[in-house]
């Protein structure tokens, strides 16, 4: 996870590092602004991509995760288009329902409930389904219309790009076992790691059981962890990160996420352990 904060100049290296260090996909979230890095520099995670897609040429890429909070599937379905034309096909689409905050309240509309966010993103991905994979597709929602909609010429991935749905709760968990081509947690909010990797591990028995009651194959269906929502953050040190990897490992996980060291909160690190784990540790998971 690559924050979009720096000017080009300094983040296309890191872009071009990821691949090089082997990775398997690099992302950026998609905010208008973030927490507490909300009044600093920030930059959109749109061209962002499509700057390191031009930069690369193995490695997947992503949103983490791209939200109805301040997107129209008609013009967003649009840039997934292009962004999987220009990275070839390597384009990750993750999505998620939007949380309170900056993204939810700068367009100065009012805020949803917990349920008015979990039924909005419902249909925010009914509906780009729909779009990506239909020409000249209607739309007529609570929270979105389209009328003969244009998808040409269609995106590289067919019928179209991987959606990695971003879920915790129990509506969200039944449409990513629904709709989704991975799932995508950040875990429960925890005090403690113990307590953390608890609330994963039922996150992960609820997933497995939302996939059984939609007949999916779950050995077809990718696991997002993103290691960094627990207390510890899994590159402090090299041994953080190998445990952390095996017991998402142990619960079914086939993907993790981790954030590229920053020299200030959060996910304050050094690089170099970030290269340890690279020489060190990287080969053997990715082995597994």
């Amino acid at each position: 996870m690559i924050l979009p904060e720096d000017r080009w100049w300094a983040a296309e290296p890191k872009w071009r590092a990821a691949e090089e260090y082997g990775f398997d996909h690099a992302w950026t979230y998609d905010h208008l602004g973030w927490r507490n890095l909300v009044d600093g520099p920030w930059f959109s995670a749109v061209p962002t991509l499509t700057a390191a897609a031009m930069v690369t040429s193995r490695i997947k890429l992503g949103t983490f995760v791209a939200s109805p909070n301040f997107r129209h599937p008609v013009p967003f379905m649009r840039d997934v288009i292009t962004l999987d034309d220009v990275s070839d096909g390597r384009f990750l689409l993750g999505i998620g329902a939007g949380g309170t905050g900056y993204d939810s309240t700068v367009l100065g509309e009012p805020e949803l409930t917990v349920r008015e966010r979990a039924d909005r993103f419902i249909e925010f991905s009914e509906a780009l389904d729909g779009l990506l994979r239909t020409d000249n597709h209607d739309h007529d929602g609570t929270y979105y219309a389209a009328r003969g909609a244009r998808n040409l010429p269609g995106s590289v991935q067919r019928p179209r790009p991987s959606f990695l749905v971003a879920a915790n709760g129990p509506r969200t968990l039944a449409l990513a076992a629904h709709l989704g081509d991975g799932w995508i947690t950040t875990g429960k909010p925890a005090d403690t790691l113990d307590e953390w990797w608890s609330g994963v591990a039922e996150l992960a028995e609820r997933f497995s059981g939302a996939l059984e009651s939609e007949g999916r194959d779950a050995a077809r269906i990718q696991r997002h962890l993103s290691l960094d929502s627990a207390p510890v953050f899994s590159l402090s040190s090299k041994e953080a990160f190998a445990d952390a990897a095996g017991r998402a490992a142990e619960l079914g996980f086939t993907d993790v996420v981790t954030h590229w060291p920053r020299s200030g909160t959060p996910y304050e690190g050094r690089e170099t352990v970030l290269e340890q784990v690279v020489d060190e540790l990287l080969p053997g998971l990715q082995g597994r």
